[in-house]
């Protein structure tokens, strides 16, 4: 394949140390219907000077402690931890992958995916309301662990439960900064425009994965490997019902995990994925 780091802004591992701990992460992809016959989704450019700099990618990051503490599976409206972390293959610490990609989306695109106590979808209802949860997600921003806070005070639960997952992806030993990433896909509430943080991402775009991928071939996106196969899985559907439908019936147990491999051949960078050949030989 193709070095799909080319042209982002990303930092080499010390060949000569050992490979960095992968951090868990979580990243959403936003859906919703096109104007036309199909899907669009949510990308955000990442600043220069960040991890993969100048590269549209979905919303998300790390997962942060708070999102794993055990009261955030009562302002969470879904499975249990115990249900969540067996889906994840993990023990137990899964509910914190739902917490911080529904966190991460709404820091990154301003896309709050919760419940109000009415059982509707949260969608800001006036000027004053979303005055209000502009500063809740400036404070997140800012580091401020105000999620659990914001919740009660606003009568909210998080949505995990219209969170699909769809992909784990392990970055390659090359790089510095490694995550175990989980993908996710998800509505975006018709109420709510997403919009870039203007620090960690720079701009935004609605496009349909097909588009983005043609832009990608002609070198008019820069995107990274994990995205432009997560683009490749959504293509093609009619509209987000049944794109929804069909990666909500996956047995999560068949999703496997992919750890792209890189290496130098006859002076030039070869990637693989799992399955290629001679992947296993390195």
């Amino acid at each position: 394949m193709k070095n799909p780091l080319q042209g982002a802004n990303t930092q080499m591992a010390d060949p000569n140390e050992a490979p960095t701990i992968p951090q868990a992460a979580a990243t959403v992809l936003l859906v919703r219907d096109a104007s036309e016959k199909g899907i669009e989704v949510f990308l955000v450019e990442r600043a220069s000077k960040a991890n993969f700099g100048g590269a549209f990618v979905f919303p998300g990051g790390k997962v942060d402690p708070e999102d794993g503490l055990g009261q955030m599976e009562a302002i969470s409206t879904g499975a249990s931890d115990q249900v969540l972390s067996s889906i994840l293959g993990e023990e137990k610490g899964g509910l914190a992958y739902w917490v911080a990609c529904i966190r991460e989306c709404y820091e990154e695109a301003g896309i709050l995916i919760a419940y109000k106590e009415d059982g509707s979808v949260f969608n800001p209802s006036d000027a004053d309301e979303r005055k209000r949860f502009v500063e809740y997600r400036n404070r997140l921003n800012a580091g401020e662990a105000v999620l659990e806070h914001m919740c009660k005070q606003e009568g909210l639960t998080l949505a995990t439960d219209r969170l699909a997952y769809l992909a784990h992806w392990i970055t390659p030993k090359i790089e510095k900064r490694r995550y175990t990433t989980r993908f996710f896909v998800a509505i975006s509430p018709s109420g709510q425009e997403g919009l870039h943080d203007g620090s960690e991402s720079v701009n935004s775009l609605w496009i349909k994965p097909e588009e983005a991928l043609r832009k990608q071939e002609a070198g008019e996106l820069l995107l990274i490997m994990p995205t432009i196969k997560n683009l490749q899985s959504i293509c093609g559907y009619s509209d987000v019902e049944e794109l929804l439908k069909d990666k909500s019936s996956i047995d999560p147990s068949t999703i496997p995990t992919i750890e792209p491999k890189f290496f130098m051949q006859e002076g030039k960078m070869v990637g693989l994925l799992p399955g290629d050949e001679g992947y296993e030989d390195h």
